[in-house]
């Protein structure tokens, strides 16, 4: 089972948009996948269910069983700030340590609004992922000006982008 993670816990986001477009790839090469939310996370979590309260809260342990499950993940990642939203690194500082997802393997896909398409996000998540003991597929795709290319409805229009993407799908299939 791959498990999709759209990264932010912005409602209607165009992470989300683009993880569910990535999940009809996956289901056109016959790959079974579900998706994990991060606006589904308890709005109170960092204190509800972090530290102290680790395994502690029903509907966090619910997400976080979606990532220790799979037997690989794709994280989907807006750029916020040079890097990745905080509320994923507070997702993933919240999954067992050690364990969790050491020894999954992983592939990322970074979005941004400008030309760099995400890069340094996927920098700052491939270095905690890496600590993790998690294995990132080389294929990282970065999708710059993705606003002019992703619609409402989650088509990707840019052909290239549609490229990138199959591709990566297909290499994560076989890392």
């Amino acid at each position: 089972m791959i498990t999709i993670i759209a990264g932010t816990n912005r409602p209607n986001s165009r992470a989300r948009r683009v993880a569910d477009f990535y999940a009809q790839l996956l289901a056109r090469q016959g790959a079974s996948s579900q998706l994990l939310d991060l606006t589904e996370l308890p709005l109170d979590f960092t204190t509800s269910a972090l530290y102290g309260n680790t395994g502690r809260h029903d509907e966090f342990n619910r997400l976080a069983a979606l990532a220790e499950s799979a037997e690989k993940l794709v994280f989907v990642v807006p750029e916020y700030n040079c890097s990745f939203p905080g509320v994923l690194k507070a997702f993933i500082d919240g999954l067992p340590y050690p364990g969790g997802i050491r020894g999954k393997k992983a592939a990322l896909v970074g979005l941004s609004s400008g030309s760099q398409g995400g890069i340094l996000p996927l920098n700052h998540l491939t270095d905690v992922l890496m600590y993790l003991g998690t294995a990132v597929l080389p294929q990282r795709v970065r999708l710059p000006f993705i606003d002019k290319f992703l619609t409402a409805e989650g088509l990707i229009t840019e052909p290239l982008y549609q490229q990138l993407l199959q591709e990566q799908a297909e290499a994560l299939l076989a890392f």
